[in-house]
């Protein structure tokens, strides 16, 4: 190895490092979080990134001296998985993830439990749908390679929202001691974290019936309600959390949502019985 990371110790014979990819943004925060596992003289790599000549440079002098087994990505969105294909293809290794999206099409695709064994590493292989129907989550030893599902600093757009709550449980019953997330900082108390993303999302929830009681009929008008002290070119991405919840709170009866249309009305048949929370953030 003679690229520059930030070492995330492990134990004694497996490290990680962090290659943070040049992309910073609304979106990506300070870039997004490459992650290079080393057990022995063998390693993968998670998240490669966008296509970005700079960032594949520092992950081949990173990996130089090593034998690269395989590329991995937790989702296929265009900040993390486009590197992926050209790095594996670089270095004669396969491209792993759930599904094929932009810019990305895994030579084998992994499931539910399935295990990656490398050095004398294990790495094994969660489903958590809920911010993309494609999410994997990672597990080595008790760290968890959180991708977007949970982010360092801030909340998460979701696209599937009662997917997302009982992924959120399926990383609490993994009990992992720590979380590197695919942006921002390492997450040393996974289990508070995850209870203030559940907590985030009933408040979320409980913002979003109270703004349709009081006149918001549009997924517009809901998140110029909820959403009113953020930034106004992140509302865009709030959108997509509200159709979500609408989606949930649909399916439960609790208002009726026409997503064609797409409009929101209350729910007649239901009690209103609320307890609206705060949170900042796109989520």
């Amino acid at each position: 190895m003679t690229g520059q990371g930030t070492y995330l110790s492990t134990n004694p014979e497996t490290s990680v490092a962090r290659l943070l990819a040049p992309n910073p943004g609304l979106f990506t925060g300070p870039g997004t979080n490459t992650y290079v596992i080393v057990s022995g003289d063998e390693c993968v790599v998670i998240d490669p990134g966008p296509i970005h000549d700079a960032h594949r440079a520092t992950i081949r002098d990173f990996i130089q001296g090593l034998q690269p087994r395989a590329v991995l990505v937790t989702h296929t969105h265009s900040d993390h998985a486009p590197l992926a294909n050209p790095i594996a293809a670089e270095f004669g290794i396969p491209s792993y993830g759930y599904a094929a999206g932009p810019g990305f099409d895994p030579d084998r695709r992994l499931r539910e439990g399935d295990r990656l064994i490398f050095g004398r590493a294990v790495l094994k292989v969660l489903y958590t749908p809920g911010h993309t129907d494609d999410h994997l989550c990672f597990q080595l030893d008790d760290t968890l390679f959180t991708g977007d599902h949970i982010m360092g600093g801030s909340t998460v757009v979701v696209d599937d929202m009662t997917s997302y709550l009982r992924s959120l449980h399926r990383v609490r019953e993994a009990r992992p001691a720590r979380l590197l997330p695919g942006h921002g900082h390492e997450i040393a108390d996974p289990g508070a974290v995850i209870s203030r993303y559940v907590d985030h999302r009933i408040a979320r929830e409980a913002q979003i019936l109270e703004s349709v009681r009081f006149g918001a009929t549009t997924v517009g008008e809901v998140v110029e309600s909820v959403y009113s002290e953020l930034d106004a070119r992140l509302y865009p991405a709030a959108a997509v959390s509200v159709v979500a919840h609408l989606k949930k709170l649909n399916h439960e009866g609790r208002l009726v949502f026409d997503q064609d249309s797409p409009t929101v009305t209350t729910n007649p048949s239901m009690a209103w019985n609320l307890e609206v929370g705060c949170s900042t953030g796109a989520g």
